[in-house]
């Protein structure tokens, strides 16, 4: 169990965006040029993306931020204005990230299994830096953080039964060679969110995220030395 709650900085906040928005855009565009899915609002933005039209294709970051929108007024009710805004910049920072991804590398995928545990990683990866800095990532995160802090689920498994519904609807569409290595990808993003977003495991917060009373009592923590916490 965690144990003398620290609360980040602001640098460190904006630093996580930063670094989480780069790692997401990067899984992005490996899985994008792989032909691949996954799960989560990712996996739902690569699918749509597989099946524009070619003159309205989007940089697959861009087109997440974009099917992100409608679920901003879920994390405004059920998160507060602050949380909010965090995920807009995070989905603002992924967008961004992505359209510099797309314009700097130019990527070729000969292996798929490694670009599927690859990008899964990196997905999983920028989700850890995301919500560990009070940020939604896309709108199926925003669900996912929300049930964990509202009923105590564990955000690794909630988004893993959601990846299963998406996957489903990825093999009415995609060969079952694709949907078997997006599925593959889809359980290296959660093993990575599963391990290390557990309840308890991490002792630094953001803290627009939590209540004042949970605050005050961290920094009064953070202020005092090793004798006095003792």
């Amino acid at each position: 169990m965690a144990t003398g709650e620290r609360p980040h900085g602001t640098f460190e906040d904006a630093l996580a965006l930063l670094v989480g928005g780069l790692l997401i855009a990067l899984g992005l565009a490996i899985l994008n040029a792989a032909g691949l899915v996954t799960g989560g609002m990712a996996g739902v933005a690569l699918l749509v993306g597989h099946y524009l039209p070619r003159d309205l294709q989007f940089p697959p970051g861009l087109l997440f931020a974009l099917l992100n929108l409608p679920f901003l007024v879920l994390a405004f009710r059920a998160m507060g204005s602050l949380f909010t805004l965090r995920t807009v910049a995070g989905s603002a920072a992924i967008a961004a990230l992505s359209i510099a991804v797309g314009h700097t590398l130019e990527l070729q995928v000969r292996d798929p299994a490694l670009a599927a545990i690859g990008a899964g990683c990196l997905l999983g990866m920028g989700t850890l830096a995301f919500v560990r800095h009070g940020t939604g990532v896309g709108g199926i995160g925003v669900v996912t953080v929300w049930l964990s802090r509202k009923r105590g689920w564990n955000i690794g498994r909630t988004q893993l039964s959601i990846d299963i519904v998406i996957l489903a609807a990825a093999a009415a569409m995609m060969p079952l060679v694709s949907v078997a290595w997006s599925t593959l990808s889809a359980a290296s993003m959660g093993l990575v969110t599963g391990l290390w977003l557990r309840p308890g495991r991490y002792a630094g917060f953001s803290p627009y995220t939590v209540d004042r009373g949970r605050l005050k009592e961290a920094l009064k923590r953070s202020r005092r030395g090793p004798q006095d916490a003792s």
